[in-house]
């Protein structure tokens, strides 16, 4: 197993061992209202916002073109392999 896969599950098996002990409700205030919830649920809910947060943040920003991707013979400068077998022999 790769380093990163195993960093990967024993943080993942941290968190969840963590949830599991903290699953006695708190009263929050949500500006207006104030709710007894989960301390499970809201810490559940920042990790996977966090998560989700991270990702959007690190991954790379790359617009890529179809005109980018094609290597027709004319661009490497090959012009023999452009040309079909019929047109080879008319030439020659």
């Amino acid at each position: 197993m790769k380093t990163k896969t195993i960093f990967i599950i024993a943080f993942t098996a941290i968190i969840t061992i963590f949830l599991m002990i903290n699953t006695d409700a708190v009263e929050f205030n949500f500006i207006f209202v104030k709710k007894d919830i989960s301390k499970l649920l809201v810490v559940g809910v920042c990790t996977f916002v966090g998560f989700i947060l991270g990702y959007m943040a690190g991954r790379p920003k790359t617009t890529v073109s179809s005109y980018d991707r094609v290597d027709t013979p004319l661009k490497t400068g090959d012009h023999k392999n452009a040309l079909s077998d019929e047109d080879r022999d008319y030439i020659s």
